[in-house]
């Protein structure tokens, strides 16, 4: 599989975005458990320790996989938030750290751009010693998320050149719903050929996708480690009220009027940045530089 280049780790300048007081290094010296079964270490490692000088630990027999999985056969019963946050305790639970940082992914249709495929990655960081979390969420439409089904080895080749096989993994099943005959993790194309050949005998049809866990998808371990940059960003920021790092954006207002009509639209009016230990609370008007949005987006001007 090829190495997940980490991108340069940009410094934080104390801006309009979040009001905050930049901090250095607020975890120095600590211990952080890395919630994770799928080798998502290897670029949250490296990127937390240079970043906030604590050392590392993966949780022996951690499974993550109990709370749900891509593939489906077992129901993520949580939301995405709730689903780190336990990633995180469960963590902490089998190191004994009070530190420690997870992520969740999801895929579907773009929030905006409804039939282009996403990301949706939410990194956390619990601190239990300061009863305290801080997390960020990156959406983004650099993903290999795809599925469907094929009933011949055309229709499987193209399918394996769009997800970027055979660096990126595959999943292969009889049914979406089927999960007696499902193989996870095929990297190569002579397991995928028999695979598909097997299934494809019994059942006359085989569904596919792409396999979205961090270790067999080096797009979605690339989007973990932007996700990761911006928590840190968001860390050596601190709350200008208590101190506490992590001050930065937790949600965004929708509504910029529309140039044209005047009436609210889907784009971004204010960010909103809360304190996750004393509660202080900041709206930032205009976040994005504009106080107007094109008509092309509003929902009135252009159904």
């Amino acid at each position: 599989m090829p190495s997940t280049a980490l991108r340069p780790i940009p410094w934080v300048r104390v801006s309009e975005t979040t009001q905050g007081r930049s901090v250095d290094r607020p975890f120095q010296g600590r211990k952080l458990a890395i919630a994770t079964k799928h080798e998502k270490e290897s670029v949250l490692g490296p990127l937390l320790t240079a970043a906030l000088g604590v050392s590392w630990v993966v949780p022996h027999g951690l499974d993550t996989d109990s709370l749900g999985t891509f593939s489906g056969e077992i129901l993520r019963n949580l939301d995405p938030l709730a689903t780190a946050r336990k990633k995180c305790l469960l963590a902490m639970e089998i190191t004994g750290a009070d530190l420690a940082v997870a992520s969740e992914g999801s895929f579907g249709p773009h929030p905006t751009l409804h039939f282009v495929p996403a990301g949706d990655e939410i990194v956390m960081l619990m601190d239990r010693k300061q009863n305290a979390e801080i997390w960020v969420r990156h959406i983004t439409t650099e993903t290999n998320f795809q599925a469907r089904t094929v009933r011949t080895t055309s229709e499987l080749l193209a399918f394996a050149e769009e997800i970027l096989f055979p660096t990126h993994g595959i999943i292969i099943r009889r049914s979406a719903t089927d999960y007696e005959m499902m193989e996870k993790g095929v990297m190569d194309w002579q397991t995928l050929s028999q695979t598909f050949d097997r299934i494809r005998k019994e059942h006359g049809s085989v569904f596919v996708e792409s396999d979205m866990r961090a270790m067999y998808n080096p797009t979605r371990m690339r989007t973990i480690a932007t996700a990761a940059g911006k928590l840190v960003e968001k860390i050596l920021v601190s709350c200008p009220t208590c101190n506490h790092p992590g001050f930065g954006p937790t949600e965004a207002i929708r509504g910029l009027p529309c140039a044209l009509c005047g009436l609210p639209t889907q784009s971004i009016l204010a960010h909103v940045s809360v304190c996750s230990k004393c509660g202080n609370r900041s709206e930032i008007p205009f976040p994005l530089g504009k106080e107007k949005e094109d008509p092309r987006y509003c929902d009135f001007c252009n159904p």
